[in-house]
């Protein structure tokens, strides 16, 4: 696990200031609008998600598990974006907040192009699933690992 400070990183900041923006829009939608309160509440799982597994990430130092978190964000803010259209059709009034939304997250998506490039693929376990290998890895690749000698200390099968 890497030491991180990951308030502090720029990723989660915007991932935070997304959170509050969709926090605010869902509080907007009328009482009475079922479908928009449903769409609504999918919005703001996909946004708490967001900071959660950015940490995740940025604690954790293996490439696998980076890139693992890394494509639930994607998906999570692919889904924040593509939501506001739910709210442009059922007619809500304060579209300039979607249209905000969506400039942060354009926002977002560059940070975490950036970021994901410093993730490192030499650091690594294999993924058995085969889908979040660095490249050139295989999921049925021979685990380098393998052929390094372990004596088990605790090994109570040993007679002595």
């Amino acid at each position: 696990m890497k030491n991180v400070n990951f308030r502090k990183e720029p990723l989660y900041q915007k991932a935070e200031e997304i959170l509050q923006m969709v926090h605010r829009i869902v509080d907007l939608i009328p009482e009475d609008d079922e479908m928009l309160k449903s769409t609504g509440g999918f919005m703001m799982d996909d946004a708490l998600r967001l900071p959660a597994k950015i940490a995740g990430a940025m604690g954790a130092d293996l490439y696998d598990l980076q890139m693992e978190n890394a494509a639930i964000i994607r998906k999570s803010a692919r889904d924040i974006y593509v939501s506001c259209n739910h709210f442009f059709a059922a007619n809500f009034k304060e579209t300039e907040y979607l249209h905000l939304l969506r400039e942060t997250i354009e926002e977002f998506r560059i940070l975490f192009a950036e970021w994901v490039k410093t993730f490192d693929p030499w650091n690594y376990i294999i993924d058995r699933w085969g889908l979040f290998n660095p490249p050139g890895v295989n999921y049925d690749d021979k685990d380098p690992d393998d052929d390094i000698p372990f004596d088990n200390p605790f090994n109570t099968d040993d007679p002595e």
